[in-house]
């Protein structure tokens, strides 16, 4: 497989070995001994999702707080545009963002590593997205970034977004920054 570094420390594209001919076509889809040097000491795949979507579908831009979860992402039908955006206030990157086209065609993976937000918009009639995590999904520690914040300036190819009503409640950065302060001056008079 070959990896590809982006502008965002951590997040990766993954270009795996395709094995085509007028059959169709072979790939190996993870492979633990591979895969496994992008990640963290310690850290493992531990649960995969799989999200089936309509054109114009956003999902995103999501994160977990107390159980950052790093996530493999691929499609295997249809095209969306897959976005990374590190959230970290201590991060030279901060507010910056990384986005590719994954299709089922092109076959390329992106991994983004825990503390970043992540979102996807459909770009094909129906898509269907396989990605694994890290991390189990904690529902208390769900957050997010809203996915038109002026402040971060995503070029989303299509102006329009299907949100989930969820997703469309989700901070700005400037405050997802400030909740985040308020976390770690709050733990650390408790410390």
């Amino acid at each position: 497989m070959k990896v590809e570094k982006t502008a965002l420390p951590g997040v990766v594209i993954i270009e795996p070995r395709v094995f085509k001919d007028e059959r169709g076509f072979f790939l190996e889809t993870f492979r633990a001994c591979d895969y496994n040097v992008l990640l963290e000491p310690g850290q493992a795949f531990v649960q995969d999702n799989h999200s089936h979507s309509k054109l114009g579908v956003l999902r995103g831009l999501h994160l977990q707080t107390r159980k950052p979860q790093g996530k493999l992402v691929r499609v295997v039908r249809g095209e969306i545009f897959d976005v990374a955006v590190d959230v970290d206030p201590s991060s030279s990157n901060f507010g910056r963002w990384f986005g590719i086209t994954l299709t089922a065609e092109n076959q390329k993976q992106l991994y983004i590593p825990p503390g970043m937000a992540h979102g996807f918009q459909v770009l094909s009639n129906l898509a269907d997205v396989e990605y694994k995590c890290t991390d189990y999904y904690d529902p208390d520690g769900e957050s997010g970034l809203i996915w038109n914040d002026p402040d971060v300036g995503i070029d989303w190819p299509l102006e329009r977004a299907n949100l989930a009503e969820k997703d469309q409640q989700l901070p700005t950065l400037a405050s997802l920054s400030a909740a985040q302060d308020t976390i770690r001056n709050t733990g650390s008079k408790k410390a």
